[in-house]
């Protein structure tokens, strides 16, 4: 157990028995315990395997390849549906982390394994991303635009492409591009100050 992690697990108390449950299944399968992104994150030889989150209504382990894993259970969750490589274990109560315990740890270890194995996960290209016929017209609108865009790292860019083409009214995404295109011209990504 990490010391810095502790104040997670301490502050915490709609969830606190059931991620007391989860550290301990984990740390019993010989990963670290480091603190990521305000949470516990689980790593192997310092490349993040697991990460316990807790939301309103549930709790979670997300397995940042879990897509890779092979699922025989069907339990793994995809969070949504752009989301490419993380998969989650959602649990109500620590009697069904209980009852799941032998399954979270054969996940576990086999999260261990395709790491070990130095397996990747094949993400999408910013070209395979829908970009909506109003931002194309943005783009060819203004060159100043489609330059920042273009120089904009490609998670940044699919981020705006993503932003842009979930709302489904055309004068919501015109509204989203003239908002985002600020951020855009200085360099910024969507969730940027």
């Amino acid at each position: 157990m990490n010391p810095k992690v502790d104040f997670f697990f301490e502050k915490q108390s709609n969830w606190q028995e059931c991620y007391n449950q989860l550290r301990r299944i984990i740390l019993d399968c010989g990963l670290q315990e480091e603190l990521k992104w305000g949470v516990p994150c689980y790593t192997y030889q310092k490349t993040n395997i697991i990460l316990v989150h807790g939301f309103k209504h549930y709790c979670a382990i997300l397995f940042h390849k879990g897509v890779l894993l092979k699922d025989p259970y069907n339990i793994l969750i995809q969070q949504t549906e752009n989301t490419q490589s993380a998969r989650h274990l959602r649990f109500t109560t620590v009697e069904q982390i209980r009852q799941l315990e032998p399954k979270i740890r054969e996940y576990i270890f086999e999260a261990i394994e395709v790491e070990k194995a130095g397996i990747k996960v094949s993400f999408k290209k910013t070209k395979d991303f829908e970009m909506v016929d109003e931002f194309k017209e943005a783009l060819d609108n203004d060159s100043e635009l489609k330059t920042a865009f273009n120089n904009l790292t490609p998670g940044r860019q699919r981020a705006y492409l993503l932003h842009f083409s979930s709302a489904k009214q055309a004068k919501t995404k015109r509204s989203r591009i003239e908002k985002c295109s600020p951020k855009i011209l200085e360099g910024k990504g969507l969730n940027d100050f």
